[in-house]
Order: C-alpha cells, then sequence, then structure tokens
C-alpha cells in the first residue's frame, strides 16, 4: 500500500517568497526526521502566502498508514502553526 497525504498550507506570516520557503522547508525537513516519510513541495505556486506539500509513505498494512498519516498531520498542522501558517486543507489517498 502507497499513502500520500496532501497539505495545503496558507502562510499569513509571509512578505516574500523566501519567508515562504522558509516555512516550507522547515516543514518538510522536520516531517522527514520525524516520521521516516518522503516530503517535498508540490504544484509550485508563485503566490507568497500559498504552499502545496505532499506526504508519501509505503507499508503492507494500511491500517499503519492511517494511523501515520493521521499523526504527520497532527504534527505538521502543530509545526506550520508555529510558524506562522495554518493547515487549511488536507486529504489522503491509498494506492
Amino acid at each position: 500500500m502507497i499513502a500520500f497525504l496532501t497539505l495545503e498550507l496558507h502562510i499569513e506570516a509571509a512578505q516574500s517568497l523566501k519567508d515562504k520557503r522558509q516555512v516550507v522547508r522547515s516543514l518538510k525537513d522536520r516531517l522527514r526526521n520525524s516520521f521516516n516519510v518522503s516530503v517535498a513541495e508540490l504544484d509550485p505556486n508563485p503566490l507568497w502566502n500559498r504552499a502545496t506539500v505532499g506526504v508519501v509513505s509505503i507499508s503492507d498494512s494500511r491500517d499503519y498508514l492511517d494511523g501515520l498519516m493521521n499523526n504527520v498531520e497532527r504534527a505538521a498542522t502543530r509545526i506550520a502553526n508555529n510558524h506562522g501558517a495554518d493547515l487549511s486543507d488536507s486529504f489522503v489517498e491509498f494506492l
């Protein structure tokens, strides 16, 4: 099974592309280190206050992946809030 979590971020504090990249980089690094998942920014958005991040993991257990993605989503919300961003939307797909 493959779990794919999409996170939509609204970064209110971003005044430049540098601010946006700092928030996204921090989120990506912390999720990778904490959960051993693959993380990448998806669909580069020219707006400084919006970002889409994808998180992927593979396992033979759908229950494990479901729990993992729930934990990743909670951590992403906490990390984003600490950096002046909000998680505006998220959804999980299983392949």
